[in-house]
């Protein structure tokens, strides 16, 4: 009977401790998203992050775990950093976030390192290139406004470069008051740059050394010329261009540094750089865009792989950012008109998965790819053998850009409330993912990564976008449970 009774208690205990124990995880799982334990793993992360990984200020794309390798575009050296996003602009706007959910001063200074990382690597010319380079006596410095450095002065919006560098820097200039003197002026001097690069048409080149020519406005046309054989520039970077989103990233610093600093010659190059993109519209039986243009408004080639085309990804960007500039000039009509003809092309151009092509032949509109053997690309209609290195075909956003052009043709405006409910669970996946270093870990699945460094499947490493992404999201988190 003692036995009996002792298994009994025994078997009592043990469910109490069960209990106890579940009902802790209970417990804990419902409270892993307090605003307490969020702002900790959000101060962890990024003390991990500031501490361990900033170089002057500044960042790369990619850290291994043991943190003796550094990616960017390739590998890094050890006093580089990279302006290209997802690198030093992307981080320091995270910080940004994080500081106005927070208050805490922590984030602001880590935002500040990180734009004066940005104001060193600022060119004469006033703009960025893809890196920076601290060493003075490296062959990878480019002609600084410091003076600390040697090469080229090629400031670039490719891939959103001088774009994402002013955005920190007039966001972090603001948060100061406008009382950082070395961020203020490197803002100036880059916002000045930027208006001086913009031609008469109001287009912009992917590169820019010093004001552009002033070239009479003309309407998007096609070459009466071959294409396939002629008509290429060897300096097409200075030609006007909306590849790589080009439109979107600088329609957004400037619409963002009128709303900072009031200055309305911000506000004239938003509306002038609308009324190329209306004007570059190429005609039926392609109401659509090009990745490039020459000063006769004919789409024309970049690199060995671009051809004159018109092009899917930079359609779609174009017709977001009509839209863009049509609500903040306060619904001028000019803006929305060429959007239902370029909706209707993106509806008869989709391919038969749904996607779009990147490239579609003048006037025949059939998609467009290339071949390639060794270094010499071959134009092709064929997709069964693409080089790997380019994104041949993009995602179709054709649903959601007609949902809101609908919406603003009958007065309405796209709303984005965030649930907390679903916030929450990103938030505790996020957490979850945590380490107990205070890192996200990224395991390589042999995806394209930004930069194509060649990371083994399984391989670990650590990534500025995740970090970025995640800090956003933790930021957005806190903000929204102030409302509730």
């Amino acid at each position: 009977m003692f036995l009996k009774n002792k298994s009994l208690s025994l078997l009592l205990f043990l469910a109490l401790v069960t209990m106890i124990s579940l009902e802790a995880r209970l417990m804990s799982a419902a409270e892993i998203d307090s605003k307490e334990n969020v702002s900790l793993a959000m101060r962890k992360s990024s003390d991990y992050f500031r501490n361990k990984l900033a170089v002057h200020g500044g960042y790369v794309y990619y850290y291994s775990l043991d943190l003796r390798e550094r990616w960017g575009e390739g590998k890094a050296g050890p006093d580089q950093i990279w302006v290209q996003p997802p690198g030093t602009p992307t981080v320091g706007l995270a910080y940004l976030s994080a500081y106005k959910a927070t208050g805490d001063s922590f984030y602001l200074d880590a935002a500040t390192d990180a734009a004066l990382a940005l104001v060193y690597g600022q060119l004469k010319s006033g703009g960025w290139t893809n890196s920076v380079e601290f060493n003075p006596k490296s062959r990878l410095t480019a002609e600084y406004r410091n003076g600390k450095g040697r090469g080229r002065n090629n400031s670039t919006l490719d891939d959103g470069i001088s774009q994402s560098a002013i955005r920190l820097l007039i966001h972090v200039d603001q948060a100061h008051q406008f009382q950082n003197q070395k961020i203020h002026e490197a803002a100036e001097i880059a916002l000045n740059a930027l208006l001086a690069a913009q031609f008469p048409v109001g287009a912009f080149p992917q590169v820019w050394t010093e004001p552009v020519n002033k070239v009479a406005p003309k309407a998007g046309n096609f070459p009466e010329y071959d294409w396939r054989t002629e008509g290429r520039i060897k300096n097409y970077w200075d030609y006007y261009t909306l590849n790589d989103g080009l439109a979107g990233y600088v329609s957004t610093v400037l619409i963002e540094a009128y709303e900072i600093y009031q200055d309305p010659r911000y506000q004239q190059a938003v509306f002038k750089l609308g009324d190329f993109l209306i004007a570059s519209q190429l005609p039926q039986p392609q109401p659509a865009w090009a990745q490039q243009y020459n000063y006769d408004m004919q789409p024309i080639w970049a690199r060995r792989f671009e051809p004159p085309a018109v092009t899917g990804g930079e359609t779609q960007d174009v017709i977001e950012t009509l839209m863009k500039i049509y609500q903040f000039s306060g619904g001028e009509e000019k803006y929305l008109k060429p959007i239902p003809q370029a909706l209707a092309w993106l509806k008869k151009s989709q391919l038969p998965d749904g996607q779009l092509a990147r490239y579609y032949e003048l006037k025949t509109n059939r998609p467009l790819y290339m071949s390639r053997r060794g270094k010499d690309y071959s134009l092709t209609y064929d997709d069964s053998d693409l080089p790997r290195h380019y994104g041949w075909k993009i995602e179709s956003k054709l649903p959601q850009l007609q949902r809101e052009y609908n919406l603003l043709k009958t007065g309405k405006q796209q709303t984005t409330k965030t649930n907390l409910r679903e916030l929450s669970l990103r938030v505790k996946t996020i957490l979850n993912n945590l380490d107990s270093q205070a890192r996200w870990i990224s395991t390589s699945t042999g995806e394209r990564l930004v930069g194509q460094p060649k990371f083994p499947v399984n391989s670990q490493y650590i990534a500025s976008e995740v970090f970025s992404e995640n800090l956003e999201t933790l930021s957005a988190y806190l903000e929204l449970l102030k409302t509730h």
